[in-house]
């Protein structure tokens, strides 16, 4: 039996994970025959040190914001970056993928973050590692932590990362697909969406973790009457009691909902959504042609995401100053400002070359095919929707 193994990265729920389980369930319904694994290797390597880097990593954005952007800039996201780890921690981490590698013995890669990535690579430069890898980026953004050499294909967020990944880097393009950020099959695409003009719905998320920071908003929240709100709390309870106990007709919260299929309802009951600018959010709200306001959003990738999307008109960023209605209002009643927003929408979307789960799983399947017959990626012919996305 052929496997495919994932690799995101700690075992909070993240984008990472997320795009890695999307993957995971295209594959599922067309490969039965097909074993699919996901494996964080920094638990595999220390269950100890994952816990430690996770509640730390979580605290440093919490506590010290900040610091956490000018670090993660410096050393993540700059064209003359500080140097990466030790050589201690990197020949630590090399030797735990190539056991992990040797133990599960998969015939492709599917890496999620850029750390699992960047090991492959050095193992690959090693001779240690023939197996081919996808790259599926999580971000509108690649950081320096990605690997570039040693990566058979990079599943790419926009037209933008394919033609930097090209000048910067020298990837051939044969192996770049603009596939956007892979969401779940089960949320379907929209064409056209109609934004009621009786009291709109309007969706608060920020991320599984609930939103806390909407209770900033409490105030304003509480003496909108022209809008009706839905709030996802993910599994903040206590924000869901706080919200609950308001008892405001037009304000509802909602606890964490797992199944994709009832978020695929909610967003087509909604009629904008206001959000963080986190990958996979961002994405699904595009896919599902949501107008998207940003209230807030953490240091590093949510804010070198949001520079992406506001420079191409994909999202409104909220005002602090400015009353929440007013905003709503001003953009979501006005005709001009709308066709604008659908303009851009329509001229990303244009760009991505293939995002459904047939055409993706169809690239996977042609990938295995090349690992089992042993031939060079450039030797094999790749299948109609792959000839069709690369014209």
């Amino acid at each position: 039996m052929k496997k495919i193994l994932f690799l995101p990265l700690l075992q909070m729920q993240s984008g990472h994970h997320q795009v890695a389980d999307a993957l995971m369930d295209m594959l599922k319904i067309q490969n039965a025959d097909i074993e699919l694994k996901k494996i964080d290797i920094m638990s595999y390597s220390n269950q100890t040190l994952e816990k430690i880097i996770s509640t730390n990593y979580l605290k440093w954005i919490k506590l010290a914001p900040e610091s956490y952007d000018f670090v993660y800039k410096k050393r993540f996201y700059s064209s003359n970056p500080s140097k990466g780890l030790s050589r201690f921690y990197e020949k630590f981490f090399v030797k735990k993928m190539h056991s992990l590698m040797t133990e599960e013995k998969p015939d492709v890669i599917v890496c999620t973050h850029g750390f699992p990535s960047y090991l492959i690579s050095k193992l690959k430069a090693m001779g240690k590692c023939d197996i081919p890898v996808i790259n599926a980026y999580t971000d509108f953004f690649v950081n320096n932590v990605w690997a570039k050499e040693g990566i058979d294909l990079h599943f790419v967020p926009s037209r933008e990362v394919k033609e930097n990944l090209i000048a910067m880097y020298d990837v051939p393009s044969e192996k770049i697909i603009v596939t956007g950020i892979p969401v779940h099959k089960n949320i379907m695409k929209v064409t056209h969406r109609d934004i009621h003009t009786e009291k709109p719905k309007i969706l608060i998320a920020g991320g599984n973790s609930g939103l806390g920071g909407i209770l900033k908003l409490s105030a304003e929240l509480k003496k909108i009457k022209q809008f009706q709100f839905i709030v996802l709390c993910g599994n903040n309870k206590k924000l869901y009691d706080e919200i609950t106990s308001w008892q405001i007709e037009n304000i509802k919260p909602l606890p964490y909902i797992s199944s994709r299929q009832k978020m695929n309802e909610l967003y087509d009951a909604v009629d904008a959504i206001m959000t963080k600018p986190g990958g996979v959010t961002i994405s699904e709200a595009l896919r599902k042609r949501l107008p998207i306001f940003v209230h807030s959003y953490l240091p590093g990738q949510e804010k070198i995401n949001l520079t992406y999307l506001k420079e191409h008109q994909l999202v409104f960023e909220m005002d602090q100053t400015i009353p929440l209605e007013i905003q709503l209002k001003t953009i979501l009643k006005n005709t001009e400002k709308m066709k604008q927003w659908e303009q851009a929408i329509d001229a990303f979307q244009q760009e991505i070359e293939m995002d459904t789960p047939n055409q993706l799983v169809d690239v996977m399947n042609w990938i295995l095919d090349k690992k089992t017959n042993r031939m060079p990626l450039q030797d094999r012919t790749p299948s109609i929707h792959l000839r069709v996305a690369r014209v």
